[in-house]
């Protein structure tokens, strides 16, 4: 059996990350893609995760599936986001080691770094301090899954790596004001703004801290090398390498967006972290680099948006 013919388990499919994984891998020729919605699967569920295992045994596992939102959801759900997302993890990396797969990609999030620790961050800074506050919850997740994957190689020799993207954006994203990212949801408030005679569009926080963001489809690359690779390391940080200010990423979104009115900063909310800039070199030693500079791709994203704006549904918690 040829590697494009390998059965290719990817949880969270339906999601921004997991699409674009999989319309990546389709687009190179491989066929044994399997995906199934929460509806179809609740990865929550051991029982029914080691069932389906048990029934499909896929020979390579992306886990892209996670509960996710921006800080507005993480301080108000910590619950859900610690308790949730480490039921999905926990499932998918026992089911994947109890039938021996050999390759599982573990995707993860810069938040995992602390908050305070030196920039860019370096892989090695993991643990070497407190987290961000207004999403704890959800790094402390993250964290438990790349030790246990960390553990899986050191204990049983097999290719299980953790891929720490920065902050993602791109086409199939959420862009719902009450759960969404920074990036898109600036684009739905510009938008309709816009629609709204250019009104004026108040933003969170001082406009100051500063911002990496990685379109959708160098993510996807980044798996897709790393299924096609044995990656030397447990743990690999995927991003641009270079960052803005929030207030220069509203202006950039406002100008392609077709804005005209005033921006409005509300200092009483929350900026979180001061700087997220990930340290790349240990990807690009290897080969790895983004393809999309931030204009391009907000400028594809936005153009998803007005293609599929009628399709949203505003996400219920």
């Amino acid at each position: 059996m040829s590697n494009k013919e390998a059965k290719i388990y990817i949880a969270g499919h339906n999601g921004m990350v997991g699409s674009a994984i999989w319309r990546q891998l389709e687009a190179q020729g491989y066929t044994s893609l399997i995906g199934k919605s929460s509806k179809e699967l609740d990865l929550r569920d051991q029982y029914a995760v080691n069932a389906f295992f048990d029934t499909v045994k896929p020979a390579i596992v992306i886990d892209a599936a996670a509960r996710v939102g921006g800080i507005l959801a993480n301080n108000t759900y910590p619950y859900q986001f610690l308790m949730e997302n480490m039921q999905i993890q926990n499932n998918l990396i026992q089911a994947a080691l109890k039938i021996e797969v050999d390759k599982f990609i573990f995707l993860g999030s810069s938040c995992i770094y602390p908050k305070l620790a030196p920039q860019p961050l370096k892989e090695e800074y993991l643990l070497t301090g407190s987290l961000e506050p207004t999403n704890d919850a959800y790094a402390l997740a993250k964290i438990t899954g790349i030790k246990a994957c960390e553990a899986i190689r050191k204990q049983f020799g097999k290719d299980y790596v953790s891929l720490m993207p920065t902050n993602l954006y791109g086409t199939h994203d959420n862009f719902d004001l009450a759960t969404s990212h920074v990036l898109p949801a600036m684009i739905r408030k510009f938008h309709d703004a816009k629609l709204n005679n250019h009104a004026t569009v108040t933003l969170w926080g001082s406009g100051t801290p500063l911002r990496e963001f990685l379109f959708v489809d160098d993510m996807a690359a980044s798996v897709i090398f790393a299924l096609e690779n044995i990656l030397p390391e447990h743990l690999y940080n995927v991003g641009t390498g270079s960052d803005l200010t929030i207030k220069e990423l509203a202006e950039t979104i406002q100008k392609i967006v077709g804005h005209e009115g005033t921006i409005e900063w509300d200092a009483s909310k929350p900026d979180g972290t001061p700087r997220k800039l990930m340290d790349i070199s240990k990807m690009h030693e290897l080969g790895w680099k983004h393809q999309v500079e931030l204009e391009e791709g907000i400028a594809r994203t936005y153009q998803w948006f007005l293609l599929n704006q009628d399709n949203f549904k505003e996400v219920k918690i």
